[in-house]
């Protein structure tokens, strides 16, 4: 298992190159199951969870290989419909196999998804969705069973907008008899992207990135070939790393479309953004001014960057109040930035921080995704040296890190504990 040394104190500077978003590559890639024949992807990250991805798909019967950044699959021989609790139970996104082998083969064995532990994510909305479109479910031994000849076109409400909820039956719908309406449907960025990636393959999709998809089923999809949009959560975590730092970095393969909400509450603190050719320059004040935040789905504050926001807000001058109203769970990294000296209170999901002047490095143990890059923007701007272990989270989200960081002049090594 691996670990990160982290000397903090430097003010960072320099260009970062933003990978593709993992959270867009990962339903494109479960919806080449769709369609036999082979798949190109390009600007894919080089990450655990596409690895995994990766795995599960050839283990339905199709060929995988990663050449850099560009994911090539061929789905022409995909016969089996069973997605194994050793591959799904690491990773949550592997649920969004579920919708397109229920289309393509007219049945499904996947097992309960696992992942992060930041709180309940049940994957009941998915299930009513296929069950209105005709598909029969049940549950054995940690297994969805679904089946159906040919699903069929409906009308499908949530009561909550949930992204892998939309993607799933997005995807099913593609294949389905007639027409189906997703209503209070997701609208991140990624649920674009996906669109976008199906449209290519030849589906009828009208109103992604809105509040109500429309989509007429055809017969068959043809193979793809599409570019991943960059990764706002990457991106947002490095303009964190800029304003703790009191750095100016240049953001390269940027979409700050995708980041308003962020840049907004980045700006509040004092931070300053210039579009630059091909991305964004961010620089961050002496001193960030402290700023309240909640955290809404899109186009809402990102609950993914909750945590690195309140490692900024740490150092911040004033106290800011921030409220997660997405997951239950998602304040793991408070006791670790407590122990570098943050002054944090919580009373159920809200979080108080009254801003210190420095951090102290500390030996610190990740949680999360979100709250390892949480972990490291703190790092960065502590005094002495920081050991940050479990990091395998990291890997499942962020693209070179530790060379990235070495590129605008941060004091970070990765060892074996």
């Amino acid at each position: 298992m691996d670990r990160l040394i982290i000397k903090g104190g430097s003010k960072l500077k320099g260009t970062v190159e933003i990978s593709g978003a993992k959270n867009a590559a990962l339903p494109i890639m479960a919806a080449s199951i769709l369609a036999g024949g082979e798949h190109e992807l390009d600007c894919v990250p080089h990450l655990r969870d596409v690895m995994t991805m990766g795995r599960l798909i050839a283990n339905l019967g199709a060929g995988f290989h990663l050449e850099g950044n560009k994911a090539v699959l061929d789905c022409s021989a995909i016969s089996n419909h069973e997605a194994p609790y050793e591959l799904v139970s690491t990773m949550r996104a592997s649920v969004l196999v579920l919708g397109p082998l229920v289309a393509r083969l007219g049945k499904a064995k996947v097992s309960l998804p696992g992942g992060c532990a930041i709180g309940a994510r049940p994957i009941n909305l998915h299930l009513m969705g296929l069950e209105k479109m005709g598909a029969s479910i049940t549950l054995e031994s940690g297994y969805v069973l679904a089946r159906a000849k040919r699903l069929k076109g409906a009308s499908i409400y949530f009561d909550i907008p949930t992204v892998t909820g939309t993607e799933n039956i997005m995807m099913a719908a593609t294949l389905a008899e007639g027409k189906t309406l997703i209503e209070n449907a997701a609208r991140e960025p990624e649920i674009v992207d996906l669109a976008d990636a199906l449209t290519e393959m030849g589906a009828n999709i009208k109103g992604a990135g809105e509040g109500v998809i429309e989509i007429e089923g055809v017969r068959s999809l043809r193979p793809l070939r599409h570019r991943i949009i960059p990764d706002r959560i990457e991106a947002g975590t490095f303009m964190t790393i800029a304003g703790i730092t009191g750095g100016d970095i240049t953001l390269k393969n940027c979409r700050t479309d995708h980041l308003d909400a962020v840049i907004n509450k980045l700006q509040d603190a004092g931070m300053i953004f210039s579009a630059v050719n091909g991305g964004v320059r961010v620089r961050g004040p002496e001193r960030l001014a402290a700023v309240n935040t909640k955290t809404m789905p899109y186009p809402g504050f990102p609950t993914d960057m909750q945590a690195q926001f309140m490692a900024m807000m740490c150092i911040a001058h004033g106290t800011s109040v921030i409220s997660e109203k997405i997951f239950e769970n998602r304040f793991m990294h408070v006791a670790e930035l407590r122990r570098m000296g943050a002054d944090i209170t919580i009373e159920g999901g809200t979080a108080t921080i009254r801003g210190i002047r420095k951090l102290k490095a500390a030996p610190l143990m990740a949680t999360d995704l979100r709250a390892s890059a949480s972990l490291i923007v703190a790092a960065l701007a502590a005094t002495g040296e920081t050991t940050i272990k479990r990091i395998y989270h990291l890997d499942r989200g962020y693209e070179r890190i530790e060379e990235k960081l070495g590129k605008i002049g941060a004091h970070v090594r990765r060892e074996k504990e």
